[in-house]
């Protein structure tokens, strides 16, 4: 099967736009950010505007489903690395929808929705998706730190999702999953900063928070070090380092 992501998680990468806001700490050295502007796109901000795309880019998702039908396993869709689905604007509103329906009518891609802004998931889903969202969504939200993923998983939790999960990354904390409100997390991925001026990776933070992952039961994914080159710097034990789980509905 073809793979159409350098993320380690998914198998696909899709983008119903580019261009976000930054709101958090784990924002500062942002990978999206810096890739726009070298391509020569200043779409970050809340006065830019977004770049959008044509029919051409919004029927690959189609070609994936019908490969993945083909072989008779879904493919993990990462949605979005260069944007927010989330974020609220007026003038994605439209492709927000567009993605909604893609989503519908794509039931062999698994589209990992992640977020910074899970306060607008429940608000900003169709109303047809109230009681219960598309069984191929997995609903997350990315966390640095403790006190990101106390906020956020009280969001994240309401969402009426098949799966649950965050991205831990970049880790600048430790995160103990386990003091999180009531609800089912499925999944938790760990990855440290990348990129000019990065905070190095705590390793023994990272243990902590993939054991307290594994006392709650989530699927453990461990993505990366800290670094220019963050794949592998040699630091991560390999017990820690060889965890590339996923959620019991994965293919």
């Amino acid at each position: 099967m073809g793979k159409n992501s350098s993320i380690g998680w998914a198998d696909n990468t899709f983008n119903p736009w580019w261009g976000c806001t930054k709101v958090s700490r784990a924002c500062d050295g942002c990978y999206a950010e810096a890739f726009a502007k070298r391509t020569g796109f200043k779409v970050w901000g809340p006065k830019a505007e977004r770049r959008f795309f044509g029919e051409k880019h919004w029927h690959e998702p189609r070609v994936w489903n019908a490969r993945a039908a083909l072989a008779g396993e879904q493919e993990k869709v990462f949605c979005a690395s260069m944007a927010d689905v989330f974020e609220d604007r007026g003038d994605v509103a439209i492709e927000r929808e567009r993605l909604f329906h893609l989503i519908e009518q794509t039931p062999y891609l698994i589209w990992q929705l992640l977020t910074k802004r899970p306060e607008n998931m429940i608000a900003m889903a169709p109303q047809r998706w109230r009681a219960e969202w598309p069984a191929n969504i997995w609903a997350g939200t990315t966390t640095e730190n403790q006190d990101t993923f106390d906020e956020r998983w009280e969001h994240l939790r309401q969402v009426p999702a098949a799966i649950r999960f965050v991205s831990i990354e970049p880790m600048i904390g430790a995160v103990d999953v386990r003091l999180g409100g009531a609800g089912e997390l499925h999944q938790a991925i760990f990855g440290g900063e990348s990129g000019p001026g990065h905070e190095t990776l705590d390793i023994g933070a990272l243990e902590r928070s993939v054991s307290a992952a594994r006392d709650r039961g989530c699927a453990i994914f461990v993505k990366q070090d800290s670094g220019p080159y963050p794949r592998r710097q040699g630091r991560i034990p390999d017990d820690l380092w060889s965890l590339k789980q996923f959620p019991w509905s994965a293919s």
